[in-house]
């Protein structure tokens, strides 16, 4: 099965959620791979915040470009080192700034694909930052991820 082959090296997943948006999840996303990997720990981040993919502009890697390889789309490969992997949909837009509206259909779709297509290597940590709210989103991602050892999610909250 592609999906078992594509997510057999990661050892732990990551999902970051929130109930509303604004209250910092990729920021947290990006905080704790950037240190994770200072830690000396192989990291991958999976932007389903198909809607807000902001995570590119925030490791400065948003001019990046996707490439394809025989196990699927070979993630982008962030900083000097290249120790952090991301994989967002912030690659796929013409223009970084592209508004994307879909409907549920083709956004599960595109998450499935995210999940079995992108070839993440082997990795000790792959972190998923998701969209605001209890949408679709969250449903494919979990859904998609069922098969592997999900390690647990961080749910991100403010006092209000």
């Amino acid at each position: 099965l592609a999906e078992r082959t594509n997510l057999a090296g990661v050892q732990h997943i990551l999902l970051v959620l929130s109930g509303k948006g604004g209250v910092g999840k990729s920021t947290l996303s990006t905080e704790l791979a950037l240190a994770l990997r200072n830690a000396g720990k192989r990291v991958g981040i999976l932007d389903v915040d198909l809607c807000g993919p902001s995570i590119p502009r925030m490791l400065r890697v948003q001019d990046s470009a996707v490439h394809q390889c025989d196990s699927g789309w070979v993630p982008v490969f962030v900083g000097q080192d290249k120790a952090i992997a991301l994989m967002s949909i912030g690659f796929l837009l013409e223009r970084p700034d592209d508004a994307v509206v879909w409907r549920g259909p083709k956004k599960n779709a595109l998450i499935k694909q995210f999940v079995t297509d992108v070839a993440w290597g082997d990795l000790d940590f792959l972190i998923v930052d998701t969209p605001p709210g209890t949408s679709d989103e969250h449903i494919s991602t979990v859904e998609a991820l069922r098969p592997h050892q999900l390690l647990g999610a961080i749910l991100v909250t403010t006092p209000q």
